[in-house]
């Protein structure tokens, strides 16, 4: 191994340094500045006689007079079934208080692209306990579902409501082997101190994090090390889903603070800028820890991702939630208006979207009545939102008894479906139950996307209308 005190220039997390051999990309560098103190560092680019080092804990310290030794390796994760329960920086380092990590393996961060031959096709409910999702937007394992907020929205208070309730089905039974387990793999990118305790507090209260293993990159740490926080999550992940055959959730917020991370780096860099300043490459580089989700055929386990993205402006036209949107398998829209309304959570179900949802539900995965319901909602609440714009013109006076149902309907289905508070955790059965009390609202001939089969069995006829139909016959 060589050591050079070679360092020409540095430039924000970037130190330049002359070699007199070949270095290889993503090598892992170490940098011991004057004082002795050891920075660790990867590269970033590797031309002739000159190697540019990204330094994860910033270049505060390093000068000319640093020595700069090449490890010949890649970054990689100590991986073992010990990490759950276990709190970690942003760079794979015990920040818990607990005993050292004995990894069983050490993987590189990168992963291995699964072979799309390989591959199973995502068709398995997971319940989040949240209704707008499970009943509206279902995910299903092995899919990448995205959350869209906004600043100031409570996104985090729903990535914790996931990461606690979250849970999939029992296997059935006569099974002879056990289920898979499930896990949660939690993983912060550029948060607040503030918000770093909420998060541990509600792990620690309600005992999710014994399931869980949390990476913690705050806001003041580096934005090196936001670049590779979210690839020792998936490193994790991938090997608790591949070797030991966990159902694993990966929850990842904020992916802005992520990208911003990487328009940072591309300017120190002095690169091309692409849109709005972010690199060209974004959209490759987050395709890359995107499509690391998913099931591999022969392997009992699955990762399935929830990034969590804040929209600079609202604006989903913005370059980070419009890239998402092209790689991933849908969206869940948190809406601030229904925020402001007071709901918990405030998921817009209408722009939400989940694209593999149909395969994912209906008998033997949730109940057969499912993929209707879901069906009737959405045209009954689309019908009411469009009433609501004109009932603000000609009032609801001039609106028929129908119309006027709609619009009762899109209430009730915002205050009884939507709201269910943070802490309340609803079964795909209660959910549904839910929707047919608000589908029970609309009179039977106007429910056009449910199969009679299912209205006979599960329709609630009013008191009064029963009453009236009676003194009719």
């Amino acid at each position: 191994m060589k050591e050079y005190q070679t360092i020409t220039e540095i430039s924000g997390p970037l130190v330049y340094a002359e070699v007199d051999e070949a270095i290889g990309y993503d090598e892992i560098v170490e940098i011991e500045t004057a004082q002795g103190e050891t920075l660790r560092g990867q590269v970033l680019e590797s031309s002739d006689g000159v190697v540019a080092i990204q330094v994860f804990e910033g270049t505060s310290g390093i000068d000319q007079n640093a020595s700069v030794r090449f490890l010949g390796e890649t970054m990689k994760m100590p991986v073992t079934e010990d990490l759950l329960g276990r709190v970690l920086d942003g760079s794979g380092r015990p920040i818990d208080d607990g005993p050292e990590i004995v990894p069983e393996e050490r993987q590189d961060i990168v992963g291995a692209a699964i072979n799309p031959y390989s591959r199973e096709y995502p068709e398995e409910f997971i319940e989040t306990g949240v209704s707008a999702i499970d009943g509206m937007n279902t995910l299903v394992r092995g899919q990448k579902l995205p959350i869209f907020s906004s600043s100031g929205q409570p996104h985090s208070e729903l990535a914790m409501q996931i990461a606690r309730q979250a849970s999939v089905p029992e296997e059935e039974e006569g099974d002879d082997e056990e289920g898979s387990e499930f896990a949660v793999i939690f993983g912060a990118m550029g948060i607040t101190q503030e918000e770093a305790n909420e998060f541990m507090e509600d792990f620690e209260r309600t005992g999710a994090l014994e399931r869980s293993v949390v990476f913690m990159n705050l806001a003041d740490d580096p934005a090196v090390e936001r670049t590779v926080t979210p690839r020792m999550v998936l490193t994790t992940a991938e090997y608790l889903a591949f070797e030991k055959d966990y159902h694993v959730l990966v929850i990842l917020t904020d992916m802005t603070n992520y990208c911003e991370a990487l328009r940072e780096i591309g300017a120190a860099r002095e690169e091309v800028p692409g849109r709005r300043g972010y690199p060209g490459y974004m959209y490759t580089d987050l395709a890359q820890l995107y499509e690391r989700a998913g099931r591999i055929q022969g392997r009992d386990g699955s990762v399935t991702q929830i990034p969590i993205l804040t929209m600079p402006g609202d604006d989903d036209t913005h370059p980070i939630p419009d890239l998402t949107g092209y790689i991933t398998e849908g969206q869940i829209y948190v809406d601030p208006n229904l925020n402001s309304q007071g709901l918990q959570p405030p998921i817009n179900v209408l722009p939400s979207l989940s694209r593999l949802m149909d395969d994912g539900i209906g008998e033997g995965l949730t109940r057969e009545d499912h993929a209707d319901v879901k069906d009737q909602m959405f045209a009954a609440y689309a019908e009411g939102e469009d009433l609501r714009d004109l009932v603000n013109i000609v009032g609801r006076e001039a609106l028929s008894e129908l119309d006027n149902r709609y619009l009762d309907f899109a209430d009730a289905f915002e205050s009884e479906f939507v709201d269910q508070g943070f802490d309340q955790n609803r079964s795909i059965e209660e959910t549904l139950e839910i929707g047919w009390d608000l589908i029970s609202m609309l009179p039977k001939d106007a429910l056009n996307r449910i199969d009679e089969e299912f209205i006979e069995e599960h329709y609630r006829e009013d008191d009064s209308e029963r009453e009236v139909i009676e003194a009719a016959d």
